[in-house]
């Protein structure tokens, strides 16, 4: 397996487990706009892409906006209530770290929630950089933020590997010229993820850490 400089991770799906607190947040909004409360299954494949893009599968395009403002304010008072993270990452972050990999998050949950969420679970030490939705005007899979998050980090693309668990990390890291490794932990499975064109697919992070050492 290659060497990596820097490692590059999503978050939810990826690095942690956060759909109880994304499905408590879409179970409490969409009622308020007319429409009835989701499954958890409904919610993870609806999720990637960024908020207004999720909501989109609830909502039409006149109520997002609003539905969104709904759905940030309450994640917000929740946000710490049930993260976790998944099994494997926190010894993952620990064994690149000490090798002297860079790692950053590169994530569409806002900015905020995402250092507050990484600091809460200790892995913030890890890291040199949480960037999210927010901090610029781009999303992922959007090469704009890859080239801005690449260029805070001073790293290369020609020695860096995207960490994610859907297509759009997958095309993120297309865009961005590097591979993407999947994990089957999140959103999609392997079947979705070959079809877009993961370079590795993983059932978890203990797996690609393997892979990795």
């Amino acid at each position: 397996m290659p060497r990596f400089a820097t490692l590059l991770f999503d978050l939810d799906g990826t690095l942690v487990d956060a759909f109880t607190t994304i499905h408590r947040a879409y179970v409490h909004t969409l009622p308020q706009f007319g429409r009835p409360a989701p499954t958890l299954p409904e919610v993870r494949r609806a999720v990637g892409g960024g908020l207004a893009n999720a909501m989109s599968h609830f909502l039409p395009p006149e109520l997002i906006e609003e539905a969104m403002k709904v759905h940030v304010a309450y994640s917000q008072q929740i946000l710490l209530e049930d993260v976790k993270l998944l099994p494997g990452a926190a010894e993952l972050l620990r064994a690149q770290h000490t090798r002297g990999t860079q790692l950053a998050v590169h994530t569409n949950k806002l900015g905020n929630a995402a250092r507050l969420i990484c600091a809460h679970l200790s892995v913030s030490p890890y890291l040199s950089g949480i960037f999210g939705a927010g901090d610029t005007p781009w999303l992922k899979p959007q090469r704009e933020f890859t080239d801005y998050v690449l260029r805070e980090l001073g790293a290369n693309s020609a020695n860096t590997l995207l960490i994610g668990d859907s297509p759009f990390d997958v095309e993120t890291a297309r865009n961005g010229g590097f591979p993407c490794w999947a994990v089957t932990t999140g959103t999609h499975d392997a079947a979705q993820l070959r079809a877009a064109g993961a370079s590795a697919i993983f059932p978890d992070l203990i797996a690609l850490g393997a892979a990795l050492e």
